[in-house]
């Protein structure tokens, strides 16, 4: 291991004893007491809070100069349990909707520009999906990404589809920025996502958002099957299930249900 590797390593050491010993000093600690906590010079200390700061990790008090603790942390932690949270609200549900549907069903939450499968529950037939928990794809192309990126702002969106290596997978990929967002304002309107061929010929997948208490999704949900089954004839069926699961899992995690 190089000087440098070592030192980087230490550097994270110091700065994660630092997160400590301000995780247990809620008011607010001074560096005189921060160097005798952590047994670090004060010249060295000063280097790790000047970055904890600038990262939104820590700030300092001006009429106290007591160095606290922020919310960052707790924030990191929150999103991590959100996870596990929807993970545990959406898994008798999407048992439930698989049987109700006889397709496979999947629960997807967002990584950057890419939706990342959390769950999926088999269905009892013959075809089955080239998808697999942990798998990654676009959100562009997917109709749990199309589902949750119609509840982001426009901006987002923008973003999203900004920092997205386009590319069209099949021939009825959405690939034009302004055909994409006509594409979400039906997904608002109708309240689901159709994936319609486009991100595997032969496949047709309907997604639905999951919101948590506030409001914000954080999640999806989605029947796949080969286009035989999932056709003009039970795609009304699959979508009121689907809708209707969506709506259980959202009321699991807080999000109110107007009647």
């Amino acid at each position: 291991m190089s000087n440098n590797q070592k030192t980087k390593v230490q550097s994270v050491e110091r700065a994660l004893s630092i997160l400590e010993v301000l995780s247990d000093n809620p008011h607010g600690i001074t560096l005189t007491e921060l160097s005798e906590a952590t047994q670090l010079h004060k010249s060295t200390i000063l280097r790790l809070l000047g970055t904890l700061i600038d990262k939104s990790y820590a700030f300092k008090e001006q009429h106290s100069n007591r160095y606290v603790l922020s919310y960052k942390m707790f924030e990191l932690g929150s999103r991590k349990i959100n996870k596990i949270d929807v993970a545990n609200a959406a898994k008798r549900h999407i048992n439930s909707l698989m049987k109700n549907v006889g397709e496979v069903v999947h629960l997807a939450v967002r990584d950057g520009v890419d939706i990342v499968y959390i769950d999926k529950v088999e269905a009892n037939n013959t075809i089955r999906m080239a998808s697999s928990i942990g798998k990654r794809r676009p959100m562009y192309c997917t109709s749990v990404g199309k589902a949750i990126m119609a509840h982001l702002t426009a901006d987002e969106v923008s973003s999203i589809w900004e920092d997205t290596n386009i590319v069209k997978l099949t021939k009825h990929t959405i690939t034009d920025f302004d055909e994409f967002i006509s594409e979400l304002d039906l997904i608002r309107m109708n309240g689901f996502a159709v994936d319609n061929e486009e991100n595997e010929l032969g496949v047709r997948c309907l997604g639905a958002p999951i919101l948590d208490h506030s409001g914000n999704v954080i999640a999806a949900i989605s029947v796949s099957g080969p286009v035989s089954r999932v056709n003009d004839s039970t795609m009304s069926k699959i979508s009121t299930e689907l809708m209707s699961c969506s709506n259980l899992i959202s009321k699991d995690l807080g999000y109110p249900q107007h009647v």
